[in-house]
């Protein structure tokens, strides 16, 4: 087996407030995206694992902070969703400080990663939490989700508007991972990637 592989995750804790997450130290990797991204989906696709995080098909249902143990060196955190049109104003404003004090505050996060439908074109919403994420000194990564949805030039196309957006605003891109999780595309090169961080950190 290989060594970034995931032998184990299981549910630790779910809440609202960073004081009551996992006080071990270990590093976090969180997952974050639009309502409907396939969070869930991807989840569960990197654990290989479809019952670890909650699908549904209902957008915005994760309204907490879900905490997986990997392999028991790692936590993989499910945080929600942005931008469901459907909430009232004061969930949505309850939902912004959970996101924000875990993202700003949370010591442990070592990366985040931001989801990003590729079938659809940028997003304000994306490309405003993007500049927040910069702002903020935030550490993170984009990984577009749902790539087995399109042809393999619409898919490149997509992924090249998203890229030449994004560079109006930075001078170099976050690390950039191409999924789906029908397929498992994208998923060795991002477990990878979080093994490299967490044994770089090590030495």
């Amino acid at each position: 087996m290989k060594d970034f592989e995931i032998k184990s995750a299981r549910f630790v804790i779910s809440n609202t407030d960073i004081n009551k997450c996992p006080q071990d130290g270990k590093p976090e990797y969180a997952f974050i995206g639009r309502s409907n991204v396939g969070k869930s989906s991807l989840i569960n696709a990197l654990a290989r694992n479809n019952k670890l995080a909650m699908t549904s098909s209902m957008p915005g249902k994760t309204l907490l902070i879900n905490h997986f143990i990997v392999n028991n060196e790692w936590y993989l955190v499910d945080l929600p969703g942005y931008g469901y049109a459907k909430r009232s104003k004061s969930q949505t404003a309850t939902l912004e400080q959970i996101i924000s004090s875990y993202v700003l505050d949370r010591e442990q996060m070592t990366l985040l990663f931001v989801l990003i439908d590729s079938r659809h074109e940028p997003q304000k919403i994306d490309l405003e939490f993007f500049e927040w994420l910069g702002e903020n000194g935030v550490p993170f990564a984009i990984v577009f989700t749902k790539a087995d949805k399109l042809k393999k030039t619409q898919l490149a196309s997509n992924i090249k508007a998203y890229k030449e957006r994004l560079l109006e605003q930075w001078e170099e891109l976050p690390p950039v991972f191409v999924t789906s999780s029908e397929t498992a595309m994208g998923r060795e090169e991002l477990l990878q990637y979080i093994y490299e961080i967490n044994h770089t950190t090590e030495q």
